[in-house]
């Protein structure tokens, strides 16, 4: 797998039982506190493994760093908090590579591997297949406004909990059933990746707003003006692809173009197994799990109908 359907990560087959996985991803720090700023990287950059259906394995630092402007310290805290994560997930810190930088940067190049047919690609959905959304979305705007002063220390300590919980335990759980097709919610939030299933699969996405879990104060932040310099693009990313069945506030269509990072994991699964997935899910502790949609033929209206 390569470019042709945005998938998360590109896959070789090495033989008949192997293929490995290869994906990387850098991000500027979210906040002020080093060791975070590593294990939210490192998780952001291994989730592509896991919306794979694969086992990262090696890990590579890369890192930008003003090293005339912060001292060395700094640095070794990013690295043991990607440390961390990279421990946690199974993997191994195998080196990397730093460049002197004016802004701090860092993320890893993730090495995965997985049986070559049991690989989850975005294009696969089928018609009648229910939408499960692992975590809330939400974290693009409650850091900006954490930024600004605007939401609240349990507001933020929470999302900042969720966006560094890796999607380990969500994908094993997903390992046992018949998953159609996989993404992980990022940049584009999750009406970009949604797009891109939809469009992968020619089919459409139906996404119920009342379904969403969504991060606490996120919708609050937005009603009170805060947003994203990425919510623009995002939107005209979608809108015309988009058909709205009920009157959404604009909190409401800006939730569904608020960037993630380390987001969950949105899979497609037949309905007969949405009941016996979300329950295992919620069984290993991914207790904001939830079906947001299903999977229907694509028509006229566009590739996200929006209820």
């Amino acid at each position: 797998m390569g470019f042709d359907t945005s998938d998360d990560a590109a896959v070789y087959r090495l033989n008949e039982d192997t293929a490995i996985i290869t994906t990387a991803d850098f991000i500027t720090p979210p906040l002020d506190d080093p060791f975070l700023f590593g294990q939210i990287a490192a998780a952001n950059s291994i989730s592509d493994v896991y919306a794979m259906g694969g086992r990262p394995i090696t890990c590579l630092n890369l890192a930008s760093f003003p090293s005339k402007k912060l001292p060395a310290e700094i640095l070794h805290e990013i690295i043991s908090g990607a440390l961390s994560k990279i421990t946690e997930s199974g993997a191994i810190l195998a080196g990397g590579h730093t460049i002197d930088d004016e802004e701090p940067k860092f993320g890893l190049s993730v090495t995965g591997i997985a049986h070559p047919d049991k690989i989850w690609k975005n294009s696969e959905s089928k018609p009648g297949d229910s939408l499960i959304l692992t975590k809330p979305i939400g974290s693009g705007v409650i850091f900006n406004a954490n930024l600004k002063k605007r939401v609240s220390q349990q507001a933020f300590d929470e999302c900042v909990n969720i966006i560094t919980t890796l999607n380990k335990a969500a994908a094993e759980v997903m390992s046992g059933f018949d998953i159609h097709a996989a993404t992980d919610i990022t940049g584009f939030g999750l009406a970009g990746h949604a797009f891109e299933m939809a469009k992968g699969s020619g089919l459409a996405l139906h996404i119920c707003v009342d379904k969403l879990p969504i991060m606490s104060e996120a919708i609050e932040m937005y009603e009170k003006g805060v947003t994203t310099g990425v919510n623009k693009f995002n939107r005209e990313l979608v809108e015309p692809y988009m058909k709205f069945e009920k009157q959404l506030t604009p909190a409401q269509r800006e939730i569904l173009v608020d960037p993630q990072t380390s987001g969950g994991l949105l899979v497609a699964v037949s309905e007969a197994d949405e009941g016996k997935l979300l329950a295992a899910l919620r069984d290993a502790g991914v207790k904001d799990a939830n079906i947001i949609g299903s999977v229907q033929p694509l028509d006229k209206d566009g590739y996200l109908i929006i209820s």
